[in-house]
Protein backbone atom coordinates (compact mmCIF):
# COMPACT_ATOMS: atom_id res chain seq x y z
CA UNK A 1 0.00 0.00 0.00
CA UNK A 2 1.36 3.46 -1.06
CA UNK A 3 2.02 5.79 1.85
CA UNK A 4 0.37 9.17 1.80
CA UNK A 5 0.11 10.42 5.34
CA UNK A 6 2.69 9.97 8.06
CA UNK A 7 2.71 11.36 11.56
CA UNK A 8 6.13 11.80 13.05
CA UNK A 9 5.43 11.43 17.26
CA UNK A 10 8.21 14.51 18.05
CA UNK A 11 7.69 18.63 17.55
CA UNK A 12 8.25 20.13 14.10
CA UNK A 13 11.62 20.89 12.57
CA UNK A 14 12.43 24.29 13.29
CA UNK A 15 15.02 24.66 10.77
CA UNK A 16 13.65 25.07 6.87
CA UNK A 17 15.78 22.59 5.16
CA UNK A 18 14.54 19.34 7.43
CA UNK A 19 14.57 15.89 5.78
CA UNK A 20 10.89 15.75 6.50
CA UNK A 21 9.98 18.58 4.39
CA UNK A 22 12.17 17.53 1.51
CA UNK A 23 9.87 14.54 1.71
CA UNK A 24 7.03 16.07 2.05
CA UNK A 25 7.88 17.54 -1.64
CA UNK A 26 9.66 14.99 -3.13
CA UNK A 27 6.71 12.33 -2.72
CA UNK A 28 3.91 14.46 -2.16
CA UNK A 29 3.45 12.76 1.34
CA UNK A 30 1.62 15.24 4.24
CA UNK A 31 3.53 14.97 7.07
CA UNK A 32 2.38 16.19 10.40
CA UNK A 33 4.05 16.61 14.10
CA UNK A 34 3.02 15.79 17.31
CA UNK A 35 5.12 14.96 20.45
CA UNK A 36 3.68 12.06 22.13
CA UNK A 37 5.77 12.95 25.06
CA UNK A 38 6.78 15.99 26.60
CA UNK A 39 9.43 16.81 29.75
CA UNK A 40 8.13 18.14 32.62
CA UNK A 41 10.97 19.96 35.41
CA UNK A 42 10.98 18.25 38.86
CA UNK A 43 10.48 21.03 41.53
CA UNK A 44 13.69 22.60 43.11
CA UNK A 45 12.06 20.85 47.37
CA UNK A 46 11.48 17.56 45.12
CA UNK A 47 14.86 17.32 43.87
CA UNK A 48 15.85 18.17 47.93
CA UNK A 49 14.06 15.19 48.96
CA UNK A 50 16.84 13.17 46.31
CA UNK A 51 19.10 14.63 49.45
CA UNK A 52 20.89 16.59 46.88
CA UNK A 53 23.01 19.82 47.85
CA UNK A 54 24.43 21.65 44.79
CA UNK A 55 27.16 23.15 47.06
CA UNK A 56 28.52 19.28 47.15
CA UNK A 57 29.63 19.02 43.83
CA UNK A 58 32.97 20.26 41.82
CA UNK A 59 31.34 18.55 38.25
CA UNK A 60 28.31 18.21 36.78
CA UNK A 61 27.48 15.41 33.96
CA UNK A 62 25.48 17.26 31.09
CA UNK A 63 23.97 14.24 28.47
CA UNK A 64 20.87 16.61 26.64
CA UNK A 65 19.38 20.07 26.45
CA UNK A 66 16.90 19.15 28.60
CA UNK A 67 19.73 18.20 31.40
CA UNK A 68 21.45 21.52 30.78
CA UNK A 69 18.19 23.36 30.77
CA UNK A 70 16.75 21.59 33.70
CA UNK A 71 20.05 21.59 35.70
CA UNK A 72 20.52 25.27 35.59
CA UNK A 73 16.58 25.99 36.67
CA UNK A 74 16.83 24.10 39.58
CA UNK A 75 19.74 26.04 40.41
CA UNK A 76 18.07 29.26 40.56
CA UNK A 77 15.04 27.75 42.26
CA UNK A 78 17.56 26.56 44.69
CA UNK A 79 19.41 30.37 45.06
CA UNK A 80 22.30 28.49 44.60
CA UNK A 81 24.70 30.52 42.60
CA UNK A 82 26.98 28.26 39.86
CA UNK A 83 30.52 28.49 40.77
CA UNK A 84 33.25 29.29 38.03
CA UNK A 85 34.80 26.27 39.09
CA UNK A 86 32.34 23.50 38.41
CA UNK A 87 33.65 21.85 35.95
CA UNK A 88 30.82 20.71 33.14
CA UNK A 89 31.01 17.31 31.07
CA UNK A 90 29.38 17.59 28.09
CA UNK A 91 28.09 14.58 26.25
CA UNK A 92 28.24 15.86 22.95
CA UNK A 93 29.66 19.21 20.88
CA UNK A 94 25.92 19.49 20.24
CA UNK A 95 25.12 20.09 24.09
CA UNK A 96 28.48 21.89 25.01
CA UNK A 97 27.10 24.90 22.44
CA UNK A 98 23.52 24.89 24.23
CA UNK A 99 25.65 25.46 27.56
CA UNK A 100 26.90 28.50 26.50
CA UNK A 101 23.49 29.88 26.93
CA UNK A 102 23.99 29.76 30.67
CA UNK A 103 27.55 30.28 31.31
CA UNK A 104 30.76 32.14 29.23
CA UNK A 105 32.62 29.66 27.34
CA UNK A 106 35.97 31.07 28.13
CA UNK A 107 34.75 31.16 32.16
CA UNK A 108 34.64 27.84 32.59
CA UNK A 109 35.99 24.12 32.50
CA UNK A 110 33.91 22.66 29.78
CA UNK A 111 34.91 18.84 28.84
CA UNK A 112 33.16 17.34 25.82
CA UNK A 113 32.90 14.11 24.38
CA UNK A 114 31.71 12.97 20.80
CA UNK A 115 28.91 11.63 20.32
CA UNK A 116 28.23 8.65 23.00
CA UNK A 117 27.91 8.49 26.29
CA UNK A 118 30.94 5.65 26.50
CA UNK A 119 33.25 8.35 24.41
CA UNK A 120 33.06 10.72 27.86
CA UNK A 121 33.97 8.17 30.05
CA UNK A 122 37.71 8.65 29.64
CA UNK A 123 37.41 12.75 30.35
CA UNK A 124 35.84 11.59 33.32
CA UNK A 125 38.07 8.99 34.58
CA UNK A 126 41.12 11.15 33.99
CA UNK A 127 39.07 13.49 36.67
CA UNK A 128 37.81 11.35 38.68
CA UNK A 129 39.00 12.66 42.23
CA UNK A 130 35.73 15.41 41.42
CA UNK A 131 32.43 15.16 43.17
CA UNK A 132 30.17 14.80 40.07
CA UNK A 133 26.25 15.58 39.50
CA UNK A 134 24.53 13.73 36.90
CA UNK A 135 21.21 15.87 35.79
CA UNK A 136 19.16 13.10 34.57
CA UNK A 137 15.61 12.22 33.55
CA UNK A 138 13.35 9.74 35.41
CA UNK A 139 14.32 7.00 32.85
CA UNK A 140 18.13 7.24 32.16
CA UNK A 141 19.67 5.42 29.75
CA UNK A 142 20.90 1.91 31.47
CA UNK A 143 24.41 2.53 29.89
CA UNK A 144 25.17 5.45 31.67
CA UNK A 145 24.73 4.23 35.66
CA UNK A 146 26.95 1.11 34.32
CA UNK A 147 29.69 2.94 32.98
CA UNK A 148 30.08 5.54 35.49
CA UNK A 149 30.27 2.43 38.34
CA UNK A 150 32.62 0.76 36.09
CA UNK A 151 34.96 4.16 36.70
CA UNK A 152 34.57 4.00 40.48
CA UNK A 153 34.47 7.67 40.41
CA UNK A 154 32.23 9.76 43.16
CA UNK A 155 28.70 10.57 41.71
CA UNK A 156 25.12 11.17 42.21
CA UNK A 157 21.79 10.70 39.79
CA UNK A 158 19.64 13.88 39.98
CA UNK A 159 15.70 13.60 38.66
CA UNK A 160 16.02 17.17 37.53
CA UNK A 161 12.87 16.67 35.30
CA UNK A 162 10.63 13.39 33.94
CA UNK A 163 9.15 12.25 30.59
CA UNK A 164 5.24 12.22 30.64
CA UNK A 165 3.17 11.03 28.30
CA UNK A 166 0.83 13.38 26.32
CA UNK A 167 -2.77 13.42 26.13
CA UNK A 168 -3.35 12.21 22.10
CA UNK A 169 -7.02 12.42 22.97
CA UNK A 170 -7.16 15.06 19.52
CA UNK A 171 -6.21 12.31 17.75
CA UNK A 172 -8.72 9.60 18.43
CA UNK A 173 -10.32 9.94 14.44
CA UNK A 174 -6.67 10.40 12.85
CA UNK A 175 -5.44 7.64 10.81
CA UNK A 176 -2.41 7.83 9.32
CA UNK A 177 -0.63 5.35 6.63
CA UNK A 178 2.48 5.35 9.26
CA UNK A 179 3.19 6.06 12.62
CA UNK A 180 6.96 6.95 13.53
CA UNK A 181 8.26 6.03 16.94
CA UNK A 182 12.06 7.38 18.80
CA UNK A 183 11.57 5.69 22.19
CA UNK A 184 9.62 3.02 24.33
CA UNK A 185 7.97 5.57 25.92
CA UNK A 186 6.59 6.90 22.80
CA UNK A 187 4.78 3.68 21.98
CA UNK A 188 3.34 3.53 25.48
CA UNK A 189 2.11 6.67 25.20
CA UNK A 190 0.32 5.36 22.26
CA UNK A 191 -1.07 2.69 24.54
CA UNK A 192 -2.28 4.89 27.39
CA UNK A 193 -4.11 7.24 24.82
CA UNK A 194 -5.96 4.69 22.59
CA UNK A 195 -6.24 1.04 24.68
CA UNK A 196 -7.69 -0.17 21.69
CA UNK A 197 -5.46 0.68 19.12
CA UNK A 198 -5.30 -1.89 16.48
CA UNK A 199 -2.25 -1.24 13.61
CA UNK A 200 -4.21 -2.98 10.76
CA UNK A 201 -2.55 -1.33 7.91
CA UNK A 202 -1.09 1.14 9.47
CA UNK A 203 3.11 1.13 8.98
CA UNK A 204 5.21 1.61 12.18
CA UNK A 205 8.63 2.80 11.91
CA UNK A 206 11.08 2.94 14.93
CA UNK A 207 14.09 4.27 15.79
CA UNK A 208 16.59 2.28 18.20
CA UNK A 209 16.63 -1.23 19.34
CA UNK A 210 14.64 -0.34 22.66
CA UNK A 211 11.80 1.23 20.48
CA UNK A 212 11.56 -1.49 18.49
CA UNK A 213 11.25 -4.06 21.80
CA UNK A 214 8.66 -1.99 22.79
CA UNK A 215 6.60 -1.83 19.98
CA UNK A 216 7.06 -5.82 19.77
CA UNK A 217 5.86 -6.09 23.31
CA UNK A 218 2.71 -4.51 22.54
CA UNK A 219 2.15 -6.84 19.49
CA UNK A 220 2.70 -4.10 17.10
CA UNK A 221 4.57 -4.80 13.62
CA UNK A 222 7.46 -2.93 12.40
CA UNK A 223 7.56 -1.93 8.90
CA UNK A 224 10.62 0.45 9.08
CA UNK A 225 13.89 0.48 10.91
CA UNK A 226 16.24 3.16 11.88
CA UNK A 227 19.28 3.39 12.30
CA UNK A 228 20.60 0.45 10.25
CA UNK A 229 23.66 1.16 7.96
CA UNK A 230 21.69 1.84 4.80
CA UNK A 231 19.66 4.49 6.61
CA UNK A 232 21.04 5.86 9.64
CA UNK A 233 18.20 8.10 10.33
CA UNK A 234 14.76 7.72 10.59
CA UNK A 235 14.04 10.24 7.85
CA UNK A 236 15.94 7.75 5.73
CA UNK A 237 14.43 5.20 6.39
CA UNK A 238 10.96 6.71 5.89
CA UNK A 239 12.58 7.77 2.37
CA UNK A 240 13.50 4.38 1.24
CA UNK A 241 9.85 2.58 2.30
CA UNK A 242 8.43 5.35 0.76
CA UNK A 243 10.45 4.47 -2.56
CA UNK A 244 9.54 1.04 -2.22
CA UNK A 245 6.22 1.29 -1.80
CA UNK A 246 5.11 4.30 -3.64
CA UNK A 247 5.97 3.21 -6.94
Amino acid sequence: MKVKTILVSQPEPKVENSPYFEIEQKYKVKIDFRPFIHVEGVPAKDVRQQKIDLNNFTAVILTSRNSVDHFFRVAEEMRYKVPETLKYFCQSEAIAFYLQKYVVYRKRKIYVGQKDFADLAPLIKKYKDEKFLLSASDQLNAEVPTILGELKVDWTPGTFYRTVMSDLSDLADVKYDVLAFFSPTGIKSLFMNFPDFSQDNTRIAVFGTTTQKEALDHDLRVDIMAPSPEAPSMTMALEKYIQKVNK
